[in-house]
C-alpha cells in the first residue's frame, strides 16, 4: 500500500561508483525554521565521506590492528602489574 506522504530529501551522489551510487537522507519534520540548502549539502556530503572512510577496507583492517595493540598493551600492563606486586617490598 502506498501512503501519500510528502518528506524533504537530500540526494547525494557518489563520485566514485563503486562504493555507492548515491545516499538520500530524508530531512526531519519537526524542525521550524529550515537551514539554508548550501548547509544541508555541505553536511549531507561531510556524512557520506564520514561513511566511506569508515567501511573502506584499509578503516577495517586498522581498526583490527588497533584491537591487537590494546589487547597487547592490556596484558603487557597485567604483566607489570603483577611483576610489581611479587617484589619484596623493602619496609
Amino acid at each position: 500500500m502506498v501512503k501519500g506522504v510528502t518528506r524533504q530529501v537530500v540526494v547525494v551522489r557518489g563520485p566514485d561508483r563503486k562504493w555507492f551510487e548515491q545516499a538520500i537522507f530524508l530531512l526531519r519534520e519537526e524542525t521550524e525554521e529550515v537551514p539554508p540548502e548550501e548547509q544541508v549539502l555541505q553536511q549531507a556530503q561531510a556524512v557520506a565521506e564520514d561513511y566511506l572512510l569508515r567501511a573502506s577496507p584499509r578503516a577495517r583492517r586498522r581498526q583490527k590492528w588497533r584491537l591487537v595493540w590494546a589487547a597487547l598493551a592490556g596484558g603487557a600492563a597485567a604483566s607489570l602489574l603483577w611483576w610489581v606486586g611479587i617484589l619484596p617490598l623493602p619496609f
